[in-house]
């Protein structure tokens, strides 16, 4: 309060009116509308792709669009600049909203019904394919959370839960749209080189369409995949798809457990460090008079602790429970489906938007890596599962 009463205003400023606000300054952040147009208009193109060659996924092509749209002269300036704000804005908001509402595509007593010998698969090969890119990963070096994220995107349904999973651990935006567009790329080449595979593995439909759904990313690329060798396959594959669905929620709780353990152990090493520090100036300042003005200050904290179940998570549960119920009509679900594909449609374009290919270059060797690698354990996992079980 002294710095600002003891302030004179100089020059021009000295004849304004006190108490009148001053103008918006030039530079400041822009508002969130033209982002989310922009976010909206990709959608729309997406949505078009995908319409014009139905093999392509509204949500890959969703991602690829954003990427573009980062890179090409003509709308960088405005995608890194005036759009930003809501571009990001639908790269978080809108992907919770959108994983909220996936829940409602998943009831438990349609995975109960494929029996507990699938339900141990999934969560065997959950466990070996999440564990085993996240080890690699570390392994290779990749910065931040990118190990962390491509392994959650691989295990469980792609960039819905690198989405679900960056939320709660404060990724980059940078490692998030990375991961994405790796996941993504690799599940848009499973729509063609698995059903290459049906025959010569010796699958029939029904064990071609577990496989399927044990082994690709993203629901709609399951879908994508299945339908190749018939409903038959394709009713197996999704359902076996949403069985990993289902491992999200407590995924995700564990990544706010673990991101929790370790704030708070920075939190103790840091006062630990601040009391060390204080008593050796106490001792140094003894007989001066100074030890007063050499502590006091409270150990900073590393930042709020994320909550234990994130609401969005909450929210994705409450949805199972309501679609367990069988109570919502047919038409309610469809709708939530539309809604569901825009809002991860318009998520995606946001973070593909955030992608800076000169940077991915930079680890691009060895992030394509740990895809590739990622991508056979996955397989291979689901294909050794498929044959046990069925």
């Amino acid at each position: 309060m002294a710095l600002l009463s003891s302030h004179k205003p100089t020059g021009k400023s000295a004849g304004k009116p006190a108490g009148k606000p001053a103008g918006k300054p030039i530079g400041a952040a822009p508002g969130k509308l033209p982002g989310l147009a922009m976010a909206a208009a990709g959608v729309g193109l997406a949505w078009s792709v995908h319409w014009l060659v139905p093999a392509v996924p509204m949500l890959t092509a969703a991602v690829v669009l954003g990427i573009a749209a980062a890179h090409l002269p003509v709308v960088r300036p405005r995608v890194r600049g005036l759009g930003k704000p809501g571009l990001t804005l639908a790269g978080k908001r809108l992907m919770r909203i959108g994983i909220v509402l996936l829940g409602l595509k998943l009831s438990l007593d349609d995975v109960l019904g494929l029996g507990w010998a699938t339900v141990a698969m999934v969560l065997a090969v959950v466990a070996a394919t999440f564990s085993g890119t996240l080890w690699l990963g570390r392994r290779l070096g990749l910065r931040g959370d990118q190990p962390l994220l491509i392994a959650t995107g691989y295990s469980i349904c792609g960039a819905s839960a690198i989405g679900a999973v960056s939320e709660v651990s404060g990724s980059d935006e940078e490692d998030v749209a990375t991961s994405v567009a790796l996941v993504t790329l690799c599940g848009t080449l499973a729509i063609a080189v698995l059903p290459l595979l049906h025959h010569p593995l010796g699958l029939d439909d029904a064990q071609f369409g577990r496989w399927v759904g044990a082994g690709v990313h993203d629901v709609g690329q399951v879908v994508a995949t299945a339908q190749t060798a018939g409903p038959a396959a394709l009713g197996d594959a999704v359902l076996v798809k949403l069985m990993r669905v289902a491992l999200l929620a407590p995924l995700v709780a564990a990544v706010a457990v673990s991101v929790r353990n370790r704030r708070r152990a920075a939190v103790a090493v840091e006062a630990n460090d601040n009391a060390t520090d204080e008593a050796g100036a106490v001792a140094g300042a003894a007989g001066t008079g100074e030890a007063g003005a050499a502590g006091g200050a409270p150990a900073q904290t590393a930042g709020k602790r994320p909550p234990l179940v994130p609401l969005f998570v909450l929210g994705f549960l409450a949805m199972v429970a309501v679609r367990t119920t069988g109570l919502v009509p047919g038409s309610a679900l469809d709708v939530a489906q539309h809604a569901q594909e825009l809002l991860l449609a318009a998520a995606l374009f946001g973070l593909g938007s955030a992608v800076h290919l000169p940077t991915l270059t930079r680890t691009g060797g060895r992030v394509a890596a740990l895809g590739l690698c990622s991508w056979v354990v996955i397989a291979g996992a689901s294909y050794g599962g498929v044959l046990l079980t069925t």
